[in-house]
């Protein structure tokens, strides 16, 4: 299958967004998914099941109109432990094509997880790197005509849903799927994806759907909601997607200072609000904090997702005994302490 380019950089220094927007190549191989036989009346299920329990349950909580006050007066209340704390190493199924991993692994995890919060942790991993779409017809010479790339898509019914792929080996089952060798590979990065999503004749967004059961049907309002908190930089993901490096604690600490920020609410035993802390492994206490709503949300715990500005952290910081912070509990995560924090510090000065 031919592919397109990528940085010549090894893989594990790579960030998964690193597919250029107008990149794209021949393919002799690629094909497009119009009617692919395995999406049938299962993908029609699960977006209305995602619709319906999504809205219901676990947006409950995404993304809270009420902002704490300036200085909070909520109390840490503590939780469970933080899960990976580190992405995995970038792979190329298919070599020459840089995998979002992250995504591919929460895809993966779907036989094991129940709806909506398995699709919630598909749809917050992608919020970082890029996701690969398959062109009808021939990409390059399409871009350098200026005429709009049309993307392969599923009909399920009357509705159509936009098709994109977290790895060179879901791109290539797909291929064997349906056999179409008219077609061209474009890696996009996530944000660009959506928003043409939801810009288009689309009810939402099919991940790997050749790779049943590690698909997953990402519907519209999802991709809403998604768009609607999110950072346009994805500073704080795509740091913590990538190579952890000397400099990795100070750039996430810059970012915090900058980019919106939540905190999960929650009830203490006696009833009052509390924001949710951690415990490191000796005890120490960190306030838990998140890039976006849908992280609160697929913790799990009912928490209101309550967003704060870099100097109400701070704020909330003035508590002595708290240690630092943790990032994105959910994983990939970061702890930074109370040194490492000085750029948030600095915005309540």
């Amino acid at each position: 299958m031919a592919l397109f380019s990528r940085r010549s950089k090894d893989s594990s220094e790579t960030p998964a967004d690193d597919a250029a927007p107008e990149e794209a190549v021949d393919s002799a191989s690629a094909g497009t998914s119009t009617d692919a036989p395995d999406v049938t009346s299962e993908a029609a299920d699960a977006a209305a099941a995602a619709s319906v329990s999504i809205s219901v349950s676990s947006y409950g909580g995404l993304g809270a109109s009420a902002p704490p006050p300036a200085k909070p007066q909520l109390q840490p209340r503590k939780t469970g432990r933080a899960a990976t704390k580190v992405a995995p190493r970038a792979t190329e199924t298919v070599p020459g094509l840089q995998d979002n991993v992250l995504v591919r692994e929460a895809l993966a995890r779907l036989a094991d997880g129940t709806a909506p919060q398995a699709l919630l942790d598909v749809a917050r991993q992608c919020l970082q790197g890029h996701l690969f779409l398959r062109i009808k017809g021939d990409a390059r010479a399409l871009l350098a005509e200026g005429k709009e790339l049309p993307l392969a898509m599923v009909k399920v019914g009357d509705r159509n849903f936009a098709l994109a792929y977290s790895s060179g080996a879901a791109l290539q089952a797909s291929v064997r799927a349906d056999g179409d060798a008219d077609t061209s590979a474009l890696g996009q990065p996530v944000l660009s994806v959506v928003k043409h999503v939801l810009a288009g004749p689309y009810e939402g967004l099919v991940l790997d759907q050749s790779s049943a059961p590690a698909r997953a049907v990402l519907p519209k309002d999802l991709l809403k909601k998604l768009l609607e908190k999110v950072d346009e930089k994805l500073a704080i993901k795509t740091l913590l997607a990538a190579e952890r490096t000397p400099e990795t604690a100070a750039a996430v600490a810059q970012a915090l200072a900058r980019a919106p920020l939540w905190v999960a609410v929650g009830k203490l035993d006696d009833g009052r609000p509390g924001i949710a802390e951690g415990r490191a492994e000796d005890g120490s206490r960190y306030l838990e904090v998140y890039s976006h709503p849908v992280e609160v949300a697929v913790m799990g715990r009912g928490d209101q997702a309550a967003p704060v500005t870099a100097a109400q952290l701070a704020a909330a910081l003035g508590d002595e005994g708290l240690a630092g912070v943790i990032v994105d509990p959910a994983g990939p995560w970061i702890r930074l302490s109370r040194d490492e924090l000085a750029p948030v510090f600095a915005t309540a000065a």
